[in-house]
């Protein structure tokens, strides 16, 4: 028989959704000129909304991904942040701009395939609700624990004979889906404690706080080279080149492939020409040599696809965890 994890609920079913709900549906559209403007596109500076808090992987992402792009827009991309609700609140604010190419966002796709299994479907952001201009990288996600633990691998785990307290970077997150799976699979009794990104959730496994944690692997390394935590598995469903002495979850027996991905996205409605616009003048950031050192040295893979790509990769990945969350009878929500 299957256990039931128990996941606290925290500030994602909050005030952040509620934006979410008051915005979406309410995308504006061009005016009566709208093709004469796509056809001058850009004559000002476009805002790159990042729905996490400056300094994190997603942030850094954007920053980088943004002057090159920009020199070849000829105009500034300003990146403005709006953490809340792991991304919700910057994809209400998207939801409400102007379809006009001039707004938008480093879109997480744990937002669009894990956080609507832990909300309700009427607060659920759904990707299909904007326009993709590009896929940007993926990155893989690593389980940790302080080497004081004694945690090598998940049977050490399982045989601890006692609750474990696993910490995940936020609630609906691939870093919680990513646990909930094992934990749930390797019949360990488990609860998940939520922080809010990478860094303090590193901080509680380092300080004792819980037991073990998922992270993304560009923000674990560092911690991991330096012998501060022990690699136990990671989601990946191949062995990262970045870790490639880690096994991962599928391979130690455990069906629990889970990655963060990322992705542009402008308002729906937007037209095509300035999409492709946009998708070109970040291929240029793609080519840049400084883009790809940011890749290597943050251990993302490259995931530069097409929108349409993209939108289909999310979709199928929304459908295979809902199957997974299921099967195992997880309550992702905390309910």
């Amino acid at each position: 028989m299957t256990k039931r994890l128990r996941v606290p609920r925290r500030a994602l079913l909050g005030t952040g959704l509620c934006a979410v709900l008051a915005l979406t549906g309410c995308g504006g559209n061009l005016d009566d000129n709208g093709s004469e403007s796509a056809a001058s596109y850009p004559d000002k500076a476009v805002t790159l909304l990042v729905g996490q808090d400056a300094g994190g992987s997603t942030d850094l992402t954007a920053r980088a991904l943004a002057d090159p792009a920009a020199a070849d827009l000829g105009r500034p991309i300003t990146v403005e942040n709006r953490p809340g609700a792991n991304g919700a609140v910057a994809a209400g604010e998207l939801a409400g701009a102007a379809a006009d190419g001039y707004t938008a966002m480093l879109f997480v796709g744990s937002l669009a395939y894990i956080t609507p299994l832990a909300v309700s479907e009427d607060q659920a952001v759904d990707i299909n609700d904007y326009e993709v201009v590009t896929g940007l990288s993926q990155d893989d996600y690593v389980l940790v624990a302080s080497p004081e633990s004694g945690f090598k691998t998940v049977d050490d785990i399982a045989a601890a004979g006692r609750s474990i307290k696993y910490g995940t970077t936020g609630v609906g997150t691939g870093s919680h889906l990513s646990q909930a799976l094992l934990f749930a699979q390797a019949g360990v009794d488990a609860t998940g404690v939520p922080f809010d990104g990478g860094a303090p959730t590193l901080t509680a496994v380092l300080g004792g706080q819980v037991d073990v944690a998922s992270i993304q692997l560009g923000e674990a390394a560092a911690q991991i080279q330096a012998g501060k935590l022990a690699p136990i598995v990671t989601f990946a469903t191949e062995r990262p080149a970045y870790l490639a002495d880690t096994p991962t979850a599928v391979e130690a027996g455990y069906n629990a492939p889970v990655q963060q991905s990322r992705a542009v996205v402008v308002p729906k409605g937007t037209p095509q020409e300035v999409i492709d616009r946009l998708r070109a003048a970040f291929q240029k950031s793609f080519e840049s040599q400084p883009y790809k050192d940011f890749n290597t040295e943050r251990m993302l893979t490259p995931n530069e696809v097409d929108g349409p790509t993209l939108i289909q990769q999310w979709n199928t990945a929304l459908s295979t965890y809902r199957q997974l969350v299921e099967q195992y009878q997880i309550d992702l929500s905390g309910e």
